[in-house]
């Protein structure tokens, strides 16, 4: 086997792992995507409060809320942290989803959140069951 082959071997084998690294990502997104969409789902069906049309619209609602979470989210827990010297991360991250939901609530006709608890309540169940997709 002359170098230049050994070489290119190599570098066949680097994209393959590259390709497989991104479509394990993209799976995982859209595994994650689906699952706060049926919890979701499912926290309206168990709160009064939260209304969702139909799982369509969740899945809509949750990509939306990944959204704004990465991007407005992102801009409001930056002064926050630095407010709080980071001490209250999880605190911040919690309000922050928070009022981005009641963002989502007001984007999408048919999800509504009556009440800023109830938007504390979806925000945590999401955040713990991120963690055990996370650890587990």
């Amino acid at each position: 086997m002359t170098t230049w082959s050994a070489c290119k071997q190599l570098t066949e084998y680097r994209c393959y792992l590259r390709s497989h690294e991104i479509i394990q990502y993209q799976i995982g997104f859209i595994l994650e995507l689906l699952i706060n969409a049926g919890v979701l789902f499912l926290l309206a069906y168990l709160m009064p409060s939260v209304i969702i049309k139909n799982y369509g619209t969740a899945i809509g609602v949750a990509l939306v809320i990944g959204i704004l979470n990465a991007t407005v989210g992102f801009l409001l827990r930056i002064p926050l942290n630095i407010v709080t010297l980071g001490l209250l991360n999880f605190v911040v991250r919690l309000v922050v989803t928070a009022v981005v939901i009641k963002l989502a609530d007001k984007l999408f006709t048919g999800f509504e959140v009556r009440g800023f608890g109830s938007a504390l309540i979806i925000a945590l169940v999401m955040a713990l069951v991120g963690s055990l997709l996370y650890f587990g």
